[in-house]
């Protein structure tokens, strides 16, 4: 899996590209995450466009990464998750936990 930020004002987009998966994907985006709040990060916002397979071990990291950012007082949103993840996210009912958006502008001013 690939990993880019950009801070875009006070909001941290991370771009993720490939599978999230065990042993994988979701070891990367945990590091990634912590980094950023580590950092004193407190918003990010994980772009999921080019996300193309999700497990369950990527499921249990973006429940971690919510966690996570409540424990700094930061919050975690989605962009454009694709077709096979926003099947899991409804399947697993994590679109109702996280906050989802299609535009990266609506997104952003969500913050």
């Amino acid at each position: 899996m690939k990993v880019g930020v950009r801070n875009i004002g006070h909001v941290a987009v991370v771009d993720l590209a490939g599978k999230i998966t065990i042993g994988e994907g979701d070891v990367v985006l945990r590091e990634k995450v912590n980094e950023l709040f580590d950092g004193g990060q407190q918003h990010v916002l994980l772009n999921l466009e080019k996300v193309s397979y999700m497990d369950s071990a990527g499921i249990g990291e973006l429940v971690a990464c919510y966690k996570r950012a409540k424990e700094k007082d930061g919050t975690v949103k989605l962009l454009n998750p694709s077709g096979k993840v926003y099947d899991l996210l409804q399947l697993t009912k994590l679109e109702e936990v996280f906050e989802t958006y299609r535009d990266e502008k609506e997104a952003l001013v969500s913050f």
